[in-house]
């Protein structure tokens, strides 16, 4: 199967996840593509084939005959979509030979646009997928999963050597739990990737510190007519926290290293108000700043308004990996390498996110990572290539037959 075949089959399954919900994993919905995926895998030949009862689906393609002493290699991607925007009953576009203008995204009406997708002119006259308006695609990371089992089946097919590989896929990375299940006394490799980003000829290794954080506000709500010196609303008491941090420190103007307070919800009124935060930033020193800045407005809140007025409540979600991978920069020249030998060059942005291998680099398994080649995630206005995910293929072939041997 080609591996937009696959991508295209994929996208058709519903796998949002929840981000308020409490189960592993967030959505049962994310089994129907797990049971479908485990039995592709068992079909291809793949052995320890694995679907567990919290939806991580691991398998094992053998090293060949002479290839037992290869280090064992890994690659990860998730199955979820993002809950920020539908990604149910996804209608992708297919247009080939495409001419790097301005799409029409017949669902909705509206266009995918080269004045806010710098990509698009590079893209011409490769086969694009757009979504049509209505839902995300689902590449993020449906064309990771397509990626890597059909880098499988077409290395069982050219019959070259290699070591063992393992191969992952996760539910419910898009809410940022998806590595806390992930079993590494199941998944032997001795380092992996993730394939789960831009550009074909990425690999990454530095990622945002992240942490949520809550303004949970209590006012003092009575008649508007008698509330001098009595009412505290706490719905202008959120406001005036808003107002309080850098406009110009949000993600819309923000970019590369650079950091961010992230409002992602608020809600109440005179008697109660939420607000919901994340902070992000790749300096884990100014990362601590932004923390520090949120527990002084609490305590200037109470303050002014009364002990108890406002709690913060911070949780923190992951931590930058590139502590991690600097000790392991052989498996990053491994990847650059394998980029290079397609003819690309290799390109490491720091990632404005987070990905499974983060979290996965802190628990003992070295894992950055790779491009699958989609843009625009999250929203209505995702892409990718045909072309790019062929690329991206062909670089998971070469890092898997280039394994070292173990020392």
């Amino acid at each position: 199967m080609k591996v937009e075949e696959r991508l295209l089959k994929y996208v058709k399954v519903w796998t949002t996840s929840d981000e308020e919900s409490e189960t592993v994993p967030s959505t049962q919905r994310q089994f129907d593509l797990a049971r479908d995926l485990e039995q592709e895998m068992k079909s291809l030949g793949l052995e320890k084939v694995l679907l567990t009862d919290q939806c991580y689906l691991y398998g094992l393609l053998p090293a060949t005959k002479g290839m037992e002493h290869a280090k064992s290699v890994g690659f990860i991607a998730h199955i979820d979509t993002a809950p920020d925007y539908s990604g149910k009953d996804v209608k992708p576009q297919v247009i080939a030979n495409y001419n790097g203008e301005d799409v029409l995204l017949a669902g909705s009406g509206e266009y995918l646009k080269v004045s806010d997708f710098a990509d698009l002119p590079t893209l011409r006259g490769r086969t694009l997928i757009t979504t049509d308006g209505t839902t995300l695609l689902g590449a993020d990371d449906k064309a990771g999963v397509a990626v890597i089992l059909t880098m499988v089946e077409e290395l069982i097919a050219s019959g070259k050597p290699h070591g063992d590989i393992w191969i992952g896929f996760t539910p419910d990375e898009e809410i940022g739990t998806g590595s806390h299940h992930f079993d590494l006394d199941y998944f032997k490799a001795d380092f992996a990737y993730t394939v789960d980003g831009g550009y074909e000829g990425e690999i990454a290794y530095e990622n945002f510190n992240a942490a949520s954080a809550t303004f949970s506000i209590k006012g003092v709500n009575v008649h508007p007519g008698e509330a001098k010196d009595i009412m505290v609303n706490a719905a202008l008491v959120g406001c005036e926290i808003a107002a309080s941090l850098p406009a110009d420190e949000t993600p819309a103007h923000t970019e590369g290293r650079e950091g961010f307070f992230h409002l992602t919800d608020m809600s109440g009124d005179v008697a109660e108000a939420k607000m919901s935060y994340i902070i992000r930033d790749h300096d884990k020193n100014l990362f601590e700043s932004r923390l520090n800045q949120l527990r002084t407005l609490e305590v200037e809140m109470n303050q002014k308004y009364g002990s108890d007025t406002v709690v913060l409540e911070i949780s923190h979600s992951y931590e930058n990996m590139l502590s991690i991978i600097e000790e392991h920069m052989d498996i990053i020249e491994l990847a650059q390498n394998a980029i290079r030998s397609v003819g690309i060059e290799p390109v490491s942005e720091p990632v404005r996110g987070g990905t499974d291998g983060a979290q996965l680099s802190f628990r003992g398994l070295p894992c950055p990572n790779l491009g699958a080649g989609g843009y625009g995630f999250h929203g209505p206005y995702e892409h990718i290539t045909v072309e790019g995910m062929e690329i991206a293929v062909r670089i998971a072939t070469e890092i898997a037959i280039h394994t070292p041997e173990l020392s």
